[in-house]
């Protein structure tokens, strides 16, 4: 049999066709589809305590903010570049209506109004006709939530049903560490690559089992029965799993526009509806974090269900640890800064991955054609948000 050079290379690197990257999906910058969606819904950027008389770094959906509490408890987001001579307000000084920039002395108020350039004739008498770039803020489940996108189009910042009705002795916590990222609190890669995996259920017997080891519990071991659904907010995930005394183990998961990964806890805890929310947070395109507001019965009941490999905090590892049992960090990141998608394989469990990225896809469809997307609301008036997700044990 005569083999040619050319069947010789088929499959070999060597024949690999250039990469390509969605990156309508990925790219979170002003101007671009995606970043002009997220920016349709309201986002956390922080916890109620980061709002402080010292002004502290923000960056989301890559721009560069300034985070600060002035003397009467208002909360200000201003861009980190002063409109003057444009240096940081990073390094400016939070007064009692404002932050004054450390260049020149103008001072702004959370809203981005000039009240003072001291070097000016007068305090200034062109500072009515100059304005801060600002984003409106609000403070809820003990987060603080920040809308970046054009005013006329400013939502109501939703509520949710899991996090406003309490069962006895609960309250709310939050938690800015990127609980579920299983790495640390800033995680680099693209945003996506981890939404798609809450609605990836077929990984966690693999990589939270076999490979990590049963990091969660011996009834997560177990490959589940998984049927995927669309809802009006997101993608819905429901995994079956049979137990030896006869009862079905049934566990719902969701994925909710804009970032919103609803998963019960995966220690299995107990069986009841979820009891927390996760955002994931685009930084840019290269990064993000999970800010997390959960009901519990103790502080830190959040940050304790940080999984665990080999016994180890992900932080406390050595790099052979880090090879040797894997985890959402390790697999997510190893995907590169931003996947390739030109070079995917998808098979039927990926089913839940399509859907997410064709309900993304019919959203941005939607803002081309003038409507508002999925899950926005303007009545101040509206329920809460209420979820399917949680842990359920069913009789067969």
């Amino acid at each position: 049999m005569n083999i040619t050079q050319r069947d010789r290379d088929r499959g070999t690197g060597y024949a690999m066709k250039p990469s390509t990257t969605r990156t309508e999906l990925t790219s979170v910058g002003r101007g671009t589809p995606m970043g002009e969606l997220l920016r349709r819904y309201w986002h956390p950027i922080g916890l109620v305590t980061d709002a402080t008389d010292i002004p502290r770094k923000v960056r989301v959906l890559a721009e560069d903010l300034v985070l600060f509490r002035d003397k009467h408890a208002r909360v200000g987001l201003l861009h980190a570049r002063c409109c003057h001579r444009g240096t940081t307000l990073y390094y400016g000084k939070v007064e009692e209506d404002g932050i004054r920039c450390c260049y020149h002395g103008w001072k702004f108020d959370t809203e981005g109004h000039c009240l003072e350039q001291p070097c000016e004739p007068d305090g200034g008498q062109f500072k009515d006709k100059v304005r801060q770039p600002w984003y409106p803020v609000q403070e809820r489940y003990g987060l603080i939530f920040a809308y970046l996108g054009p005013s006329e189009k400013k939502p109501v910042l939703p509520r949710y049903e899991c996090l406003e009705n309490m069962d006895d002795g609960e309250f709310v916590e939050a938690d800015d560490s990127s609980i579920g990222g299983g790495g640390p609190a800033v995680i680099p890669c693209n945003w996506l690559q981890h939404f798609e995996n809450v609605v990836d259920p077929y990984h966690v017997p693999v990589l939270h089992g076999s490979f990590s080891g049963p990091q969660f519990t011996n009834m997560m071991a177990s490959m589940p029965e998984v049927k995927f659904e669309t809802s009006p907010r997101g993608v819905t995930v429901r995994s079956i799993r049979q137990q030896d005394d006869g009862k079905v183990f049934y566990r719902v998961t969701e994925a909710a526009l804009p970032t919103l990964r609803v998963v019960p806890n995966p220690r299995v805890a107990q069986f009841a509806r979820v009891e927390s929310i996760g955002w994931t947070l685009p930084i840019d395109d290269t990064s993000f974090r999970i800010y997390v507001a959960g009901r519990v019965k103790q502080s830190g009941d959040i940050g304790r269900m940080r999984s665990k490999f080999n016994g180890k905090f992900w932080w406390d590892m050595t790099e052979q640890e880090h090879q040797q049992f894997p985890g959402d960090y390790e697999a997510q990141t190893g995907q590169g800064p931003v996947t390739l998608h030109s070079e995917e394989h998808f098979g039927q469990s990926d089913r839940g991955i399509l859907m997410i990225r064709r309900l993304l896809g019919d959203q941005l469809a939607a803002m081309e054609e003038g409507r508002d997307p999925a899950g926005v609301t303007f009545d101040h008036e509206a329920l809460p948000v209420e979820f399917e997700a949680g842990n359920f044990i069913r009789e067969a």
